[in-house]
């Protein structure tokens, strides 16, 4: 068997400053109508303030931007109130003139790591309009507010109830506007050119480590500008890790090699995985791989007829479609983890494919990944993994991950 082909590199794959300017425009015009529905949830659940503490959620409401984990090292900058009538961005002397630049709409008010001593005084401070009351219920992101701030924040303002708001905004980011599809889109394609330029590197004798930097220094001087999460570069039995770390084991011929990497653009991610096959291939890996590449199809096709179709499909009924697959082959106790996972301003977000989850139709439009997998411990691994541009009411079914999945073979 030989390899196919190789297309040479788009040097011009990486989104430009137009490109830039033209999300970041669309992202001001889009932010009141991200508020209202977020005001409109708030009013249904008898709040009237909304505390604002997930990274992703802060640049999704305010246009507040941290890095991945920055914001162990941010103090409260960036967090952010939210009431009926107004938006207040905290920041400390180290994030004030981001704050104005990228949350021009937003009030900024100082804060370091005092906020429970400052709570009383920003609720204060939000000055009602009309006849509203003044701010009385706030909800909290509980799920990423320590349980001491909490209890401080409590302490400070002991009239106003505090309630735990789970999913309110993440609910919502899961519908995906035009322009945050294109700029997963994009991700995406800087992805599917990054792992053609490094197929002529792959060869026996080549670490994991030394492949996965080649991968992250071709993204980051092509247009990303953050990886969405570290390189995962695993060969043979190493490659039964679903997310396990490129290690200083060289490639071997006769084994596989999985890639699962994404690059970040104006914030969207993407996420991609393709397992390789160094030199000929062995008849059970092939058969593995053509195993999990059915399982993959059929889900697609479970929604490509709901999408043809007219119909509304659930996460759990994709999951099931390509589970069966990998059931009836014998191997369903090798696929331990969902089929996949709604992506964004996070890697891992709603709407997910899941064997438990909700029986609701998957929201629309969106984006998420296609992923099934086989697991062999001490032998090998196999999955192959897809973003998909799902929209139903548009009649769309779109692979955003364009890297062929039929078997590659390198190294030869």
């Amino acid at each position: 068997m030989s390899a196919r082909a190789l297309a040479a590199p788009d040097p011009s794959v990486g989104p430009t400053s137009d490109d830039l300017a033209r999300w970041a425009t669309a992202d001001r015009s889009v932010r009141p109508a991200r508020l209202a529905r977020l005001r409109e949830r708030m009013a249904a659940e008898g709040v009237n303030g909304y505390f604002a503490a997930r990274r992703e959620n802060i640049r999704y409401l305010t246009g507040f931007a941290l890095g991945d984990g920055e914001e162990q090292v941010a103090g409260h900058s960036g967090q952010s109130l939210i009431s009926a009538d107004e938006v207040v961005v905290l920041a400390d002397s180290r994030y004030t003139i981001q704050a104005f630049e990228q949350a021009p709409e937003a009030r900024v008010e100082a804060c370091g790591y005092d906020l429970p001593d400052r709570w009383a005084a920003l609720l204060a401070s939000l000055q009602p309009l009309g006849d509203r009351a003044a701010v009385s219920r706030v909800a909290v992101e509980a799920a990423v507010v320590p349980h001491a701030l909490w209890l401080a924040l409590e302490q400070a303002a002991p009239g106003v109830g505090l309630v735990a708001a789970e999913g309110w905004v993440e609910e919502a980011r899961q519908v995906k506007e035009p322009a945050e599809i294109d700029r997963v889109a994009a991700a995406c394609r800087l992805g599917d050119a990054a792992l053609e330029a490094l197929l002529p590197r792959i060869a026996p004798g080549v670490t994991e480590r030394e492949l996965a930097w080649e991968l992250e220094a071709w993204l980051r001087t092509h247009g990303a500008e953050a990886l969405a999460f570290d390189v995962a570069v695993l060969g043979g039995e190493r490659a039964a890790l679903p997310h396990g770390s490129p290690g200083d084991r060289p490639v071997r011929a006769g084994e596989v090699l999985l890639f699962d990497f994404g690059a970040q653009v104006a914030g969207y991610r993407s996420d991609m995985t393709r397992t390789l096959f160094v030199g000929e291939p062995s008849s059970r890996n092939l058969a593995l791989y053509e195993l999990v590449l059915r399982a993959q199809a059929a889900a697609l096709e479970r929604l490509k007829g709901a999408v043809e179709g007219g119909e509304s499909v659930t996460g759990r009924e994709v999951d099931r479609a390509a589970r069966e697959v990998i059931e009836d082959a014998g191997h369903g106790g090798h696929f331990g983890h969902n089929t996949g996972h709604g992506i964004g301003l996070a890697t891992h977000e709603l709407p997910g494919l899941r064997r438990t989850g909700p029986e609701t139709p998957l929201p629309s439009p969106t984006v998420f990944s296609v992923e099934p997998g086989i697991y062999l411990e001490g032998e090998t691994g196999i999955r192959i993994e897809d973003l998909v541009h799902y929209d139903p009411e548009a009649g769309l079914l779109e692979r955003l991950t364009r890297f062929p999945r039929e078997v590659t073979v390198v190294g030869t």
